[in-house]
């Protein structure tokens, strides 16, 4: 089936669903909703009217709406006009039943007000959990791990553990990994669910599980905990405390969705924007974000206005040396941009190591030498045919030429030496980079000039 062909069996299948719903027909209802992937229930649920929900809630209990709302994918904003049109009870209900690190997500976007309504309402086993979550800074491990893990003690057997893992795994998020601990609730090992199925009954798991875990802290980062999960390739990965206690896991879609987090942040820096903006935001809302930036590029972009009129007398002596001044900074500008973007995403990917830092420095030094003086070349040439003006060509090319292999060592350096004091190298925005770079090519073109001086004139 084509996608077409799949959107317009999709189309189908949510009016069906509508038509149902403005029936009140629940048995045709949920004999079609309930066959639908959780996805594409939250994708009809999003696309019908608020009388519509209003019945679907009555034909839906709270877990079942908790499985789709699991997926759903809104701003803050959005999430609580949703939760506002819905019986508080009943919301309440539908965010305990949710995965608790998704549930803490959503209560952490609405207001506290409303927080401190709906836990209350919870089952008190689920408040307590989301509770305990809430503790623990955003964007940490803590942070965006479940709770809701399924482990066995090293001195059972693993006919003993295959019983326990019956009774349990129905409220577990992920069984494929089985983490061991001791009788403290340390860490001790873990254990593959076909490894367990495969021993021997009567062994003990202490004796088959495999003691060396890769395990992440409480509090490292969510960055950190990303490339891990994307270097073992790992399905999930335990979360210890500082005592090595386990308290949780992380599971590989939580890590794609830090991924999908981290790289809208780090683009909307390397725009100049404010990593918040929402397509929601009305106009004041959005240039309420990214004033900050402008006005810091605006007292940057002073500087190019201060040095232009500092070099006042050269220009006025040879005009035309003003035609290439956006040439010259566009393309320091420009190049200096290409040499951010690799050394931000050879950060977060990991690829950067330390010993690598020097040897990427000198490819992308060299990099901006070589396609300098291929364009000064071209300019030179295009110089000498239109104006005819050799020492003019020189002059130029030689800016062009020094300031690309400048802005590209800018560009790879000045996030590297971010990274390295602990700040994201993100906000050494494209914008930020690009007005540094035009300054400094500015600088060398009217620094050649002045020394051509007598030759021009």
């Amino acid at each position: 089936m084509s996608r077409d062909d799949r959107e317009i069996d999709f189309e189908a299948v949510r009016q069906t669903l509508v038509n149902y719903l403005e029936e009140g027909n629940l048995d045709g209802f949920r004999e079609v909703f309930m066959d639908l992937h959780n996805y594409e229930q939250g994708e009809i649920y999003q696309t019908i009217t608020d009388e519509q929900r209003n019945t679907l809630y009555h034909f839906l209990s709270p877990q079942e709406v908790s499985d789709f709302f699991d997926l759903l994918e809104l701003e803050a904003d959005e999430y609580e006009e949703l939760l506002d049109k819905i019986d508080a009870r009943y919301a309440a209900h539908i965010i305990g039943a949710m995965q608790y690190d998704n549930a803490v997500d959503i209560l952490n976007e609405i207001s506290r007000e409303k927080m401190t309504t709906y836990l209350p309402l919870m089952n008190k086993e689920d408040a307590a959990e989301i509770r305990s979550l809430m503790n623990y800074e955003e964007d940490t491990a803590g942070g965006i791990m479940t709770t809701e893990i399924v482990s066995i003690n090293s001195e059972m057997t693993v006919r003993e553990a295959m019983r326990y893992l019956k009774e349990v795994a129905p409220e577990s998020e992920m069984i494929y990994y089985l983490f061991v601990t001791d009788s403290a609730n340390h860490l001790a090992g873990i254990i593959s669910l076909r490894e367990l199925i495969v021993a021997d009954d009567d062994e003990y798991i202490g004796d088959v599980m495999t003691e060396r875990v890769v395990s992440v802290r409480v509090s490292d980062d969510q960055e950190e905990v990303a490339q891990i999960v994307r270097d073992y390739d790992f399905l999930a990965v335990p979360v210890v405390d500082f005592q090595d206690h386990l308290v949780g896991i992380i599971t590989a879609d939580d890590i794609m969705d830090v991924i999908h987090e981290e790289a809208g942040e780090d683009y909307s820096r390397l725009a100049g924007m404010s990593d918040n903006e929402s397509t929601s935001d009305t106009a004041m809302e959005t240039a309420k974000k990214r004033l900050p930036w402008l006005i810091g590029l605006t007292f940057m972009g002073m500087i190019t206005a201060w040095m232009l009129s500092f070099f006042e007398d050269t220009l006025a002596r040879v005009v035309l040396l003003s035609a290439f001044i956006p040439v010259i900074s566009g393309m320091a500008g420009n190049t200096g941009t290409q040499s951010l973007a690799v050394a931000i995403r050879g950060i977060s990917t990991g690829e950067i190591k330390e010993s690598s830092k020097v040897k990427l420095a000198g490819r992308e030094l060299g990099s901006g030498f070589i396609t300098g003086i291929v364009c000064g070349i071209v300019i030179f040439i295009i110089i000498i045919v239109m104006y005819r003006e050799p020492v003019l060509g020189i002059i130029v090319s030689g800016s062009l030429i020094a300031s690309m292999s400048v802005a590209t060592i800018i560009g790879t350096v000045v996030p590297l030496l971010m990274n390295k004091m602990g700040i994201d190298p993100a906000v050494a925005s494209g914008p930020f980079i690009t007005t540094a770079n035009d300054i400094i090519s500015l600088l060398i073109y009217f620094a050649l000039a002045n020394v051509f001086m007598s030759s021009l004139l």
